[in-house]
């Protein structure tokens, strides 16, 4: 198959790489704004580059790659479902959870599929989280902690438009605490406070955060991020229930070090960042992608239930500038009418 890529910035451009090596895409047609980008790319992977999305979308490709800057990504989602192309895009759907529904309206009209691009879904140690807590390995959960630590700050042009930490980061532990554990929010507390970068402080924004999920079966999730851990990029999973008791990502690259007396573990080089973490979750998903383009699976991760992670991460902005628990039908509002 044929596969269209929009943006070519850094994960742009892995995600090209990625496509390149999979046996299911036979060639890729590439384009950015930057033109230097898009010749650069088609001539690493051997590529078409053409000089607009709207020359991409008219090139013959089976399906769309979405790695352009957020503001764009639902005009670009939606010129792909007129077209009638399916569609990966990178989270979130859009800047702010109103565009975000007005996507969702227009796809579930189109009948397209379209599949967000939520990779820790696509995690080895996730997905057999996942599978052990369907089981009933674990019994009743009662706790849940999800972790995403940055190795540094983002850049403060970043900042500046990521729309907080909880939109940005916190995002993807909210998923995938969803994923995992199949339950929902009901209502958060968040808290967060800047240790760093003064740039992130002058956005409004913290550089450390923390929030308590309540889940609709009474299980607290303790949700735990950072834009400052100089060991590195540290994402965990915890699931503890009344049977027994998994993690995530306790393994030889964890970045964090023991201070017990004899301790050799963790022995390897920590986690860079989230492209080594993810590496394999990265192929497994565009993998999933295709499949979902060759009409082989329905999407493994939807507008709808991207929207559902943005909701939590609302509802977390405004405890945290209210210092008080939010429930989530306080934010939440407009699914029903497009479900």
């Amino acid at each position: 198959m044929r596969i269209g890529i929009l943006g070519l910035g850094r994960i742009g451009a892995f995600h090209a790489a990625t496509l390149a090596a999979l046996d299911t895409v036979d060639s890729l047609v590439v384009t950015d704004p930057v033109a230097a980008a898009t010749a650069s790319a088609a001539e690493r992977f051997g590529a078409r580059a053409v000089d607009s999305p709207e020359a991409l979308l008219a090139a013959g490709v089976d399906g769309v790659v979405i790695a352009a800057a957020t503001d764009a990504h639902p005009a670009l989602i939606l010129a792909a479902a007129e077209a009638g192309i399916p569609v990966f895009c990178e989270k979130p759907v859009a800047k702010t959870v109103e565009e975000s529904l007005t996507v969702l309206r227009a796809v579930r009209d189109s009948g397209v599929e379209v599949q967000i691009g939520y990779n820790r879904r696509f995690d080895a140690g996730c997905v057999a989280a996942r599978e052990a807590v369907l089981a009933g390995e674990l019994g009743a959960l009662h706790t849940v902690r999800s972790t995403t630590l940055d190795p540094a700050p983002p850049p403060e042009a970043y900042i500046a438009v990521s729309g907080g930490i909880f939109r940005d980061c916190s995002v993807h532990d909210f998923d995938i605490v969803r994923w995992v554990t199949g339950r929902e929010v009901t209502e958060v507390y968040a808290a967060g406070g800047n240790r760093g970068a003064a740039y992130i402080a002058a956005a409004g924004d913290v550089d450390t955060a923390s929030a308590i999920l309540t889940l609709d079966d009474g299980t607290l999730a303790v949700i735990s991020n950072s834009r400052h851990n100089a060991r590195g990029y540290d994402v965990r999973l915890e699931l503890h229930g009344m049977k027994d008791s998994i993690a995530v990502g306790l393994e030889d690259k964890l970045p964090l070090r023991s201070v017990e007396p004899g301790a050799t573990f963790p022995a390897g080089a920590p986690h860079h960042f989230f492209m080594d973490r993810f590496a394999d979750a990265y192929r497994a998903e565009l993998a999933a992608f295709t499949e979902m383009v060759a009409g082989r699976r329905p999407s493994p991760c939807t507008v709808a239930d991207a929207i559902e992670a943005s909701w939590v991460a609302e509802a977390c902005t405004l405890s945290l500038a209210e210092h008080r628990p939010v429930r989530m039908d306080e934010v939440r509002q407009g699914m029903d009418e497009v479900k």
